[in-house]
């Protein structure tokens, strides 16, 4: 009798086991194809993780990782975070232009090159205006000049595949300078960028600041 009652008891737990462990089996074959099916073929798992961007650089007090219009939510982590890593360059790369413009704006104001900027035209240095009366002084050929600079670089360049840090480009080291020697030490290279990043935000603001005024 007793090992009667406990090969009945031996079954009815077995018994419950393959009632839980069949469903698992269909609804892994409904959402994967298999049985024994792989789940990261189920892309639209509720449950699959999105990326948590409050630990990437940028993400600092005192608003933290700040994304009211949910532009980096997507249904695919894979797709946000390579959406994600593209914004950054964006960004990385509108802070340094608006850097650079916010110095082309002081800078004028108490300094001018001597000599010429176009010989040929007869424009000199101090012939120029600041701000966006300087653009119609410019010769044609200067401003040519200019657009083809800066299609080079972005051509040849910021189309190469960024390192393990946004804007990071292979072949240029610190303050961007082609060939320089890069940051080694971690710490030092993630404070050095987090204080680009946000100089970049506070010079895109300066400058449209400077825009309108």
């Amino acid at each position: 009798v007793a090992k009667k009652e406990k090969s009945l008891l031996a079954e009815i737990n077995n018994g419950r086991l393959a009632m839980m462990a069949i469903m698992g089996m269909w609804f892994q074959n409904g959402l994967t194809g298999s049985a024994w099916g792989d789940w990261a073929l189920y892309t639209d798992s509720p449950l699959r993780a999105a990326p948590d961007f409050s630990k990437e650089l940028g993400a600092c007090p005192p608003l933290g990782f700040w994304d009211p219009l949910g532009l980096s939510a997507y249904s695919d982590p894979e797709f946000a975070d390579s959406q994600f890593r593209r914004r950054r360059v964006v960004e990385l790369q509108h802070g340094r232009v608006s850097m650079f413009a916010c110095l082309g704006y002081i800078v004028p104001e108490y300094f001018r090159w001597p000599g010429f900027c176009s010989p040929s035209e007869g424009v000199k240095f101090a012939d120029l205006p600041n701000g966006f009366a300087a653009a119609a002084k410019i010769p044609g050929l200067g401003v040519l000049q200019i657009l083809a600079f800066v299609g080079t670089i972005e051509i040849f360049n910021l189309q190469s595949t960024p390192g393990k840090y946004a804007g990071d480009y292979e072949g240029y080291g610190a303050f961007g300078l082609p060939g320089g020697k890069p940051i080694a030490d971690v710490a030092k290279k993630e404070k050095s960028l987090l204080a680009e990043i946000n100089n970049g935000r506070l010079a895109m603001m300066a400058i449209m600041g400077m825009w309108f005024q």
